[in-house]
């Protein structure tokens, strides 16, 4: 392989890590890192990159913050509730020990709060261990700002972030009782499996049928969830997978098209939250 070429691809995936984690969407950040690589690729001959690990991490997060302007404006006419897109991850032991928290749809999800500046603060520092002087540079502010901003990040996250999350192994058997109880049409088993107050958000963007506002309360989730697979069409098929480092449900048209992704947030023996990606742009890439 080209040296260049070769010195890329060994940070392609923190540099997608980086781009998902500060966009929320899959498509973006393979469009960041392609743009990022030819930005490298027409840099690098002349020999001005001292570190290609620093010069990329400047790129793409420069990137993402443009980004993320252009994301706002589309944000606030979003037609019901904004999830990120369902990424799917592998699950070996290595992985999930190394990135499964700061994948988690729920954590995703509390990115959201955060101003762009903070959100790019917090992970280049807390999740991918970047030098408060690099990301100072970056993102045009004194090292000692960044400090105050990444405190005030942390303080907010931590306060936050769910408290406890199921074992894979509980996730599993929850998540088996679950579909069991979907597939039977047992109403009354699914209730009990929902946290008394849970939480439901279904995004379908104006382009798939979803609930514009989220469910709250175990009951009127389970007559949610039951009302969608009564509804499905002669057809589909079920399949489980691994998003985003959750035991997920995905569901496919006779045609073998994603209809939808659901991912369950599961601990203290419950779900706690459940959320149904509809929206067909985020679906191309499952």
């Amino acid at each position: 392989m080209d040296p260049i070429a070769a010195a890329f691809e060994e940070q392609r995936s923190r540099l997608f890590g980086i781009a998902y984690r500060m966009l929320g969407s899959v498509m973006e950040a393979e469009d960041i890192v392609q743009e990022a690589w030819l930005r490298f690729q027409a840099t690098a001959p002349s020999g001005e990159i001292q570190s290609t690990r620093a010069w990329l991490g400047a790129v793409v997060t420069r990137l993402c913050l443009d980004q993320m302007k252009s994301a706002a404006s589309r944000r606030e006419s979003y037609i019901g509730p904004w999830l990120p897109e369902p990424l799917h991850t592998e699950e070996t032991p290595e992985a999930a020990a190394e990135s499964a928290d700061s994948l988690s749809m729920a954590f995703l999800v509390l990115l959201e709060n955060l101003t762009p500046v903070e959100r790019a603060v917090f992970l280049l520092r807390e999740v991918f261990d970047y030098d408060y002087a690099d990301i100072a540079q970056w993102i045009d502010k004194s090292e000692p700002a960044c400090r105050q901003i990444f405190s005030r990040a942390r303080r907010y996250i931590s306060a936050h972030r769910p408290r406890f999350s199921a074992a894979p192994e509980e996730q599993a058997q929850i998540f088996s009782a679950f579909l069991s109880a979907v597939q039977l049409g047992d109403l009354d088993s699914l209730t009990v499996l929902l946290a008394t107050d849970a939480t439901a958000w279904s995004d379908g963007g104006g382009k798939a049928s979803a609930a514009t506002r989220p469910l709250h309360g175990a009951d009127a989730i389970a007559r949610f969830v039951m009302g969608i697979f009564r509804q499905a069409p002669a057809g589909f098929t079920y399949e489980v997978g691994p998003m985003n480092h959750a035991i997920s449900l995905i569901a496919r048209d006779p045609q073998g098209h994603v209809e939808v992704v659901i991912i369950p947030e599961i601990s203290e023996g419950r779900i706690q939250a459940l959320r149904f990606i509809r929206n067909p742009d985020k679906l191309r890439h499952v």
